[in-house]
């Protein structure tokens, strides 16, 4: 849910960094810089840890290359993991007040073109949910099986550090 409020992942994660550290020799964060606008790389440097390398988890999944690619040919695409799939009516519907506020919907997602579910798993559960929000967002649906992208190869560069 932390997506949602940038500010809170650096919040949360400063008290927890700081009761580890002194029990581990290496901290590593899984998290991108997900719009926290430096606050978290400031945080890493302050406590001596590290996080993935990337923007976010859009682009770990789908690849450096892949998904520059596509942010330059499509850059009205709005994307899915299969976090934000199984949690969209929570994190997205109710989280943005969607629910109560139905016009807002048009405001928040009138200028995307396509909807790109970047799938870890495939799901056909999950696929058919992804199938629901392009329909509630009035979007096509292009459906990618990423697995883990690069994360796997981000995370274990870290760790091998």
């Amino acid at each position: 849910m932390f997506h949602l409020y940038p500010s809170r992942i650096v919040d949360e994660l400063r008290d927890k960094l700081h009761r580890l550290r002194p029990d581990y020799a290496k901290l590593v964060v899984v998290y991108g810089e997900c719009g926290m606008t430096g606050k978290l790389d400031s945080l890493l440097e302050e406590v001596g840890a590290s996080r993935l390398r990337g923007p976010h988890c859009y682009e770990m999944y789908a690849g450096a290359e892949r998904f520059e690619e596509i942010a330059e040919a499509r850059p009205g695409t709005f994307f899915l993991t299969d976090w934000l799939v199984r949690n969209f009516d929570r994190a997205v519907i109710k989280g943005l007040g969607l629910d109560r506020e139905p016009e807002l919907k048009s405001m928040v997602f009138g200028n995307y073109e396509a909807l790109l579910f970047l799938r870890q798993v495939p799901n056909p559960r999950l696929a058919v949910k992804a199938r629901e929000i392009a329909e509630y967002l009035g979007l096509p649906l292009e459906i990618s099986d990423v697995g883990l992208g690069e994360l796997e190869d981000r995370l274990a560069e870290l760790i091998d550090a």
